[in-house]
């Protein structure tokens, strides 16, 4: 079995403090973001996710100087269909290959909020988001698979005799990765991406939910927090000091944000949460975040051993990697990738010596 692959979320700057507290969104550190991405590059993170938001600093000019300032982590960029037409996205992705030296994956996203997808004039309903999705990521694949001019006269695009003088660096392609935890984002990722990408649940609840995606022979990804410390109790303790004084006004205008909602992972994470009792959703997932910070804030709490032995409990249920955020997302990379990650390639180990023996 392969070891999990470890990615970490890409902050604006040096990330929220605190889990109750409102998310900055008024400033862009670059020299700060710049810091992140060489740390998580010399602790060994795989890839950054680079997301995607009316309240984030568009991502794609963001890459291009990070490429620059970096040699090894891999960048993972969440995009909409419908923002800019495939023939121009491809074009970006390839110049971006050869700036990057290959070091750039997608995670396509078909949106989460009809008010957002407003903001950039786009009307579409949640299945139509996805089918736009399927017609743009099939044009995608043969920019990157086929040699002859692209005809295409789809519900959605219409090219005539596109063509790219720039290729993906050394005629490949991107990895992909296709977020959402509804039927049809599950069938998106079979047909077009390499990874299903949806936000945290139990072992159990994954288990039960991805049977159709791991029939499909993709593999699973996961979008959580996690908090670890030398005991149980000093990461409970730091739970109780974040939660201090939260930012109530914040988690209201979260409240109203998701009742209009239309995206099944969003209001999935968000029915998880209602669920747990006292915030917990098990002994090592903490929801009490989520209400203030949405569905990527299931976070797995616990000792330094205690997360990695959860971490192999996912991976017997098929995830094979995890994008991570802490509070205070570079001071938790740090601490993940110093205390939890070693003892978790040992468990790796351990595990493939016992199958192998």
């Amino acid at each position: 079995m392969k070891p999990l692959r470890i990615h970490w979320c890409l902050p604006r700057g040096h990330g929220n403090t605190k889990a109750s507290e409102k998310d900055l969104a008024n400033e862009l550190d670059l020299d700060g973001v710049i810091a992140f991405a060489q740390e998580a590059e010399a602790l060994g993170i795989d890839s950054l996710l680079m997301g995607i938001g009316f309240h984030l600093p568009d991502p794609l000019p963001l890459l291009g100087a990070l490429a620059r300032e970096t040699r090894k982590v891999n960048f993972l960029l969440a995009y909409r269909p419908g923002l800019v037409p495939p023939t121009l996205f491809a074009q970006v992705v390839n110049t971006i290959s050869w700036m990057a030296n290959k070091r750039i994956a997608l995670n396509i996203v078909a949106g989460i909020s009809p008010d957002e997808q407003a903001y950039y004039g786009d009307f579409l309903a949640h299945d139509a988001r996805y089918r736009r999705s399927d017609e743009f990521m099939h044009l995608l694949h043969r920019f990157w698979s086929e040699d002859e001019p692209i005809t295409s006269d789809g519900e959605f695009y219409q090219v005539k005799n596109a063509q790219l003088g720039l290729p993906f660096k050394d005629h490949e392609r991107p990895r992909i990765y296709i977020s959402g935890a509804s039927e049809i984002a599950q069938r998106a990722s079979i047909a077009w991406g390499d990874c299903w990408l949806r936000y945290g649940d139990t072992p159990e609840g994954i288990t039960a939910s991805s049977k159709l995606v791991r029939d499909g022979r993709r593999e699973i990804g996961l979008r959580m927090h996690v908090l670890a410390r030398a005991t149980r109790a000093e990461a409970l303790a730091e739970i109780d000091a974040m939660m201090e004084n939260p930012d109530e006004k914040h988690r209201e205008k979260v409240s109203e944000f998701v009742a209009r909602c239309d995206s099944v992972s969003v209001k999935e994470s968000f029915r998880l949460a209602a669920s747990a009792r006292d915030n917990w959703l098990s002994p090592m997932i903490w929801s009490g975040a989520v209400a203030y910070r949405g569905g990527p804030a299931l976070c797995i709490v616990g000792s330094y051993q205690e997360v990695a032995e959860y971490l192999m409990q996912y991976k017997r249920a098929g995830v094979s990697e995890f994008i991570f955020s802490g509070w205070p997302t570079r001071a938790e990379m740090h601490i993940f990738c110093k205390e939890v990650l070693p003892l978790l390639r040992q468990r790796e180990t351990e595990v493939q010596e016992t199958v192998l023996a």
